[in-house]
């Protein structure tokens, strides 16, 4: 009998966002029961967190390396691992679990660096554990309505890509203030990328995930409006595309007014498409020779494995939580032994630490188109 797939979490304890998104997800299709953890590097405060969340105390661990020990060699030991840590944890602990032949699921960005990621790929090949980045947003119905559109060239030849993510929550120094957010993704030790890393990663797999292309050049400039601060907190870049294409795209978190405005316009030579992430429910067509219109979620004009994936009616909407819970849904599918096309893996990942490297290398040079 089928049973749902054993978790573990390391990181998401007392007061973090991300773990409990992940929790909601992971539970929404009830595929996956959380087991085990290594909540906090407090062990004051992973104790509380094992509490509060009805994990048995022999299973709430005071590391993520006692756990991968620990764990497996029980008999019910865990079959996957959730990493919601900050950035520079994410490649040393999913290697000590794909050593035990753990899946990960793990938080963007891949790590802090390019070189690390690849010797994660290596030993993820090694392995045979299945590696899943939670590119949350390419998971959203009405983004892979988008990207099925343009496979099917219903907009024609791609000639523009342009993506933009826009917060304005780090306008204020808030990496001072003690905000538990802000705090590491301020300091390079730990995050090791500023707004590139955290939503320009995003906005990235966005438009490679719906254009179905990665550009063969960029040059760009990573900015740094706040005065004192550490990190780039905003991020400009063109692309140039074999095809003859062009991208722009635009990250920044000291937007003022902004809260989490991701967008993403592609045009085609026989149309156009755009799709807003605070409007997720709707995606617009904007044809060569006739009137816009809208498509929405679950409507009678969505493409066949679109409209399998909604899980409310149309007009009954779905958003961000729903994103993370479809890549659980194919995570558990691909752990199970199914096929999983869309599913961000360790390629996305390294596409991502590539983007970060490439760009900041141009910003370096003054902007300079750098080879893809």
């Amino acid at each position: 009998m089928k049973k749902r797939i054993r978790l573990g979490m390391v990181g998401g304890g007392e007061g973090s966002f991300i773990g409990g998104v992940h929790r909601i997800a992971a539970r929404l299709d009830d595929q996956f029961e959380l087991v085990a953890g290594a909540f906090s590097s407090s062990p004051e405060v992973a104790k509380r967190s094992g509490e509060a969340l009805f994990v048995e105390p022999d299973r709430c661990y005071a590391s993520w390396q006692e756990m991968a020990e620990q764990e497996a060699v029980r008999s019910d030991g865990i079959e996957a691992v959730a990493i919601v840590t900050p950035n520079f944890l994410h490649v040393p602990i999913a290697k000590a679990f794909v050593e035990k032949k753990i899946h990960v699921i793990c938080d963007k960005p891949l790590g802090v660096s390019l070189a690390e990621g690849e010797a994660l790929a290596f030993l993820i090949n090694q392995s045979g554990s299945h590696f899943i980045l939670t590119h949350n947003y390419s998971a959203l119905p009405m983004v892979r309505e988008a990207r099925a559109r343009i496979a099917n060239s219903e907009i024609g030849d791609v000639r523009n890509v342009e993506v933009e993510y826009l917060q304005g929550w780090l306008n204020d120094r808030l990496e001072l203030t003690g905000n538990k957010q802000a705090s590491w993704r301020g300091k390079a030790q730990f995050a090791g990328a500023g707004a590139i890393g955290d939503i320009g990663t995003h906005a990235w797999q966005l438009a490679a995930f719906v254009s179905g292309m990665e550009p063969e050049s960029i040059r760009g400039e990573l900015l740094t409006r706040i005065e004192g601060r550490e990190l780039d907190d905003e991020v400009y870049a063109e692309m140039r595309y074999a095809n003859g294409a062009r991208g722009r795209l635009w990250a920044s978190q000291v937007a003022p007014g902004f809260e989490n405005d991701l967008r993403l316009r592609i045009v085609g030579s026989r149309g156009s498409i755009c799709f807003r992430q605070q409007q997720p429910e709707i995606l617009e067509i904007h044809p060569l020779h006739g009137n816009s219109y809208v498509v929405t979620r679950n409507g009678v004009n969505n493409h066949d494995s679109v409209r399998h994936q909604c899980r409310t009616p149309a007009g009954h909407p779905e958003g961000y939580l729903e994103g993370f819970a479809q890549i659980y849904r194919e995570a558990a599918t691909k752990i199970r032994g199914g096929t999983t096309p869309l599913l961000p893996g360790i390629m996305e990942g390294l596409s991502g630490m590539r983007f970060i490297e490439t760009l900041r290398a141009s910003s370096d040079q003054g902007g300079v188109w750098m080879d893809w």
